[in-house]
C-alpha cells in the first residue's frame, strides 16, 4: 500500500482552500465528513486525510454504502459469525475490524439504513462493534464519511440520525465543483489527455485547438472532474493522433439515430401544468406545407435563441438537441448570431 497521499491537480483559490482545510484536519484523531457533488474527488480527499494522518501506515478501508442492501451492508461492515444466517458457513471479519488502527471510508453514507446508522454510532462513539450473530469487539478506527446529500436537512426530517451526524461532523470538508474552478480545466484536460495517449501507446499528444479549449471551458460539467476525464479521454481516443484535438465529445449519446425519450406523462397533462407564459406563440404561415414547416422551425429557433440570450449550448439543451445539431440547423436558416450578440 502506498504511503503517499494521492496527487491532486489544481491551483484555483477554491480548490487550494479545500486542500488547506484537509491538511489542517488530517492530523486530528477525529471523524470527518467530505461533502461534494458527484465527480468532485471525495474518495481522493478521504485518502489524503488518511495518508496525512498518524495512521498513514495502517489500513485504509473503503465501503460504498449505496452498493449493498441493508442486510449485506450490515454484514460487510460488522462481519458475522458462522451460522448467523443462511449461507454463512464461516466467520467473516467486517470492514470496520479490517480497518482497526487505520481509517474507514464510508462513501454515500447518507444511504445507510437506520439500523446500520445506529450500529455505526456505537462504533464511532465507543469503538465497539457487534458481529451479526456474534460477540462484541473493540476497534480503533477513524471514520471518514462522504456524500453529495444535505445531511443536516436529512437529519431535520428524520432520514439520518441527528446524533450520528453530530458525532461524524467534528469537521466538514466541502469540495468546490469544477465550474467554481475554471482555471483548473485546461491543466486537468491536458493531464487526462496525456494519460490516454500513454494508454494508447501513441508517441505524443499534439495538444488542443483553441476551439476545443473554449468548449471545455464553456461547459458546466455537472459530473465535475469525472465527467471532464471521460470527455477528454473519449475525444482523444476518437481523434487523429497527428492533429491537434479539435472535436470534444461531451455527450456520448449524441446521434441522429438516438431514440426519442419515453414520455413520463400524457401530453395534455404536461400542457395543463405548464404556465401560460412558458408557452411560446408562433405565427401562422402561408404557402405549401414544406415552406410552413421551414418557417415554423426558423421561428422556433429564433425564439429559443432570444430566450437563452443567444447562448447556443443552453439553446441546444432547451430544445433537446445536441450542440452540433443546433449549429447545423442555425446555419441552415442563416441564424448564426453576429459576434456582438454572442455570449
Amino acid at each position: 500500500m502506498s504511503a503517499a497521499p494521492p496527487s491532486l491537480l489544481g491551483e484555483s483559490p477554491a480548490f487550494l482552500a479545500a486542500l488547506g482545510h484537509v491538511s489542517r484536519v488530517a492530523p486530528l484523531e477525529r471523524p470527518v465528513l467530505v461533502i461534494g457533488e458527484r465527480g468532485t474527488g471525495k474518495e481522493l480527499i478521504a485518502a489524503r486525510l488518511h495518508y496525512l494522518s498518524q495512521r498513514w501506515d495502517r489500513p485504509f478501508v473503503k465501503v460504498n454504502c449505496a452498493a449493498l442492501p441493508e442486510s449485506l451492508l450490515d454484514s460487510e461492515l460488522f462481519g458475522h459469525e458462522a451460522g448467523a444466517f443462511t449461507g454463512a458457513t464461516r466467520r467473516q471479519i467486517g470492514r470496520i475490524e479490517q480497518a482497526d488502527g487505520g481509517t474507514l471510508f464510508l462513501d454515500e453514507i447518507a444511504t445507510a439504513s437506520p439500523a446500520v446508522q445506529e450500529k455505526l454510532l456505537r462504533a464511532v462513539e465507543y469503538g465497539e462493534i457487534e458481529r451479526v450473530g456474534g460477540r462484541t469487539a473493540t476497534v480503533d478506527v477513524r471514520v471518514v464519511g462522504a456524500t453529495n446529500a444535505d445531511l443536516p436537512a436529512l437529519a431535520a426530517t428524520g432520514r439520518f440520525r441527528a446524533d450520528l451526524l453530530d458525532r461524524l461532523a467534528f469537521d466538514v470538508v466541502t469540495l468546490p465543483p469544477l465550474r467554481a474552478r475554471p482555471d483548473d480545466i485546461p491543466p486537468l484536460a491536458e493531464h487526462f489527455a496525456l494519460g490516454m495517449v500513454r494508454e494508447l501507446q501513441r508517441p505524443l499528444f499534439p495538444g488542443f485547438t483553441a476551439a476545443a479549449l473554449d468548449r471545455l471551458c464553456g461547459h458546466d460539467w455537472p459530473g465535475n472532474v469525472r465527467e471532464l476525464r471521460n470527455a477528454v479521454e473519449r475525444s482523444v481516443a476518437a481523434a487523429d493522433p497527428d492533429e491537434p484535438l479539435d472535436h470534444i465529445v461531451l455527450d456520448p449519446f449524441e446521434s441522429p439515430w438516438r431514440p426519442a425519450a419515453t414520455p413520463t406523462a400524457r401530453p395534455e397533462a404536461v400542457q395543463a401544468r405548464a404556465p401560460a407564459a412558458e408557452q411560446p406563440a408562433f405565427p401562422t404561415f402561408d404557402g405549401g406545407i414544406l415552406d410552413q414547416v421551414r418557417a415554423f422551425e426558423a421561428a422556433m429557433l429564433r425564439e429559443a435563441l432570444e430566450r437563452n440570450r443567444f447562448n447556443q449550448r443552453q439553446t441546444a439543451e432547451a430544445l433537446g438537441l445536441g450542440y452540433h445539431q443546433l449549429r447545423g440547423m442555425l446555419k441552415k436558416h442563416g441564424l448564426i448570431p453576429p459576434p456582438q450578440l454572442r455570449p
